[in-house]
């Protein structure tokens, strides 16, 4: 259930109650592709940072080690000892980017595993069942993700046909929990909204999946080749036809000026690779923009990655020692550097809900956004 405590224009703060928590948007989903995230960030780590939700891929969990064993440990959850909110996307994404000699029909996708080469098929019903064994908190429904800038023949019949699966996902979820064994009996599902760049076909395809009262909408197939500009187009189109009092997912998105202005046009939920990846890379994110810790200048530099942020890292250690540590490839200067990373997007987050609340998003993103593009370090 999702419950809207404020609106500031566009900008919704809000309260998403699931099975395994209480949800406050908005809210930036940790990403751990194959139930941890990339750097030896523990599920301990996470509390420390102030994770909300956890994100995990459905299509790498089956390739790998496998949704059935995962499912005799109970689901994920209890197979990665974390006990709040996990949400598991379709791994249409990936099937879509990371398969090769894939096969598309109205019963679904014939695949190549990128692991070992096997033959595979996964449609709704497939996508379904992985998810209800892994027990996550939200099911994603199962979809094509054209790259944004296909034509449009192409985008009209990957949306229709992504429609019909979302019907057959939304019933093969329902049926799954009503199964005896099933790990997760109350599990949610959002619809995911599709069009690349095309107006009338994101805003026909919103319409439709708003009709069918889901437990959360997404929108996908955005960060895959448009522009900021073109992004922000999208959304300013199709949010309007999403409900507002329910929770509105933009899949895949991103660094924190994308998250800035999608909360600014009614997004509440966001996931993305960039801080747990920049942070493995040496980038750490600051309110003043990203310092590369590779550059000589932080050698010698005893402040934290960003003075006054709360995360292990600048409590305790300096940007010259997390550089010495980067340089000489401890796993220890990769953990802090994402966990820093993650605690930073958690912590926005944090500060982008209390000025919704005060009823000073405005002011707070154009502020957010200076520092971020002209700040120093």
């Amino acid at each position: 259930m999702y419950k809207l405590i404020a609106r500031d224009g566009k900008a919704k703060r809000g309260e998403f109650t699931t099975p395994h928590g209480v949800v406050q948007t908005p809210v930036f989903m940790n990403v751990g592709t194959v139930g941890a995230i990339k750097g030896a960030v523990s599920t301990e780590d996470l509390l420390g940072i102030k994770t909300q939700v956890f994100l995990a891929n459905t299509y790498h969990l089956h390739v790998r080690t496998g949704d059935e064993l995962i499912k005799s440990f109970g689901g994920l959850r209890r197979f990665m000892a974390w006990d709040g909110p996990v949400l598991t996307d379709s791994g249409g994404f990936q099937v879509f980017s990371l398969a090769k000699l894939r096969s598309i029909k109205e019963e679904g996708v014939s695949f190549n595993s990128h692991i070992d080469g096997r033959r595979i098929f996964m449609g709704p019903e497939e996508s379904m069942k992985i998810q209800s064994n892994l027990g996550s908190t939200i099911a994603m429904a199962f979809d094509e993700c054209p790259d944004a800038l296909s034509g449009r023949k192409y985008v009209e019949a990957s949306v229709d046909r992504t429609y019909r699966w979302l019907i057959r996902s939304m019933n093969a979820i329902k049926e799954l929990n009503e199964m005896p064994d099933t790990v997760n009996k109350e599990q949610m599902f959002f619809g995911i909204n599709q069009g690349a760049v095309f107006d009338d076909i994101r805003v026909r395809n919103a319409d439709m999946i708003s009709a069918l009262d889901l437990d959360g909408y997404a929108i996908g197939g955005l960060a895959v080749g448009e522009s900021h500009e073109q992004m922000y187009h999208v959304l300013d189109v199709t949010v309007p036809h999403l409900p507002v009092d329910k929770p509105t997912y933009l899949m895949g998105v991103g660094t924190p000026e994308n998250i800035l202005e999608a909360v600014d046009r009614g997004v509440d939920f966001f996931d993305c690779v960039y801080p747990g990846r920049n942070g493995r890379h040496g980038h750490a994110y600051t309110r003043y923009g990203r310092l590369n810790l590779h550059n000589k200048c932080y050698e010698s530099d005893d402040r934290p990655l960003e003075d006054g942020c709360d995360c292990p890292a600048c409590r305790r250690y300096s940007r010259a020692y997390i550089r010495h540590l980067l340089k000489a490839g401890e796993m220890l200067g990769l953990r802090l550097m994402a966990g820093h990373n993650l605690r930073f997007y958690n912590r926005l987050m944090e500060e982008i809900r209390t000025a919704i609340e005060e009823k000073r998003y405005k002011s707070y993103k154009s502020e957010a956004l200076y520092l971020l593009k002209n700040g120093e370090n």
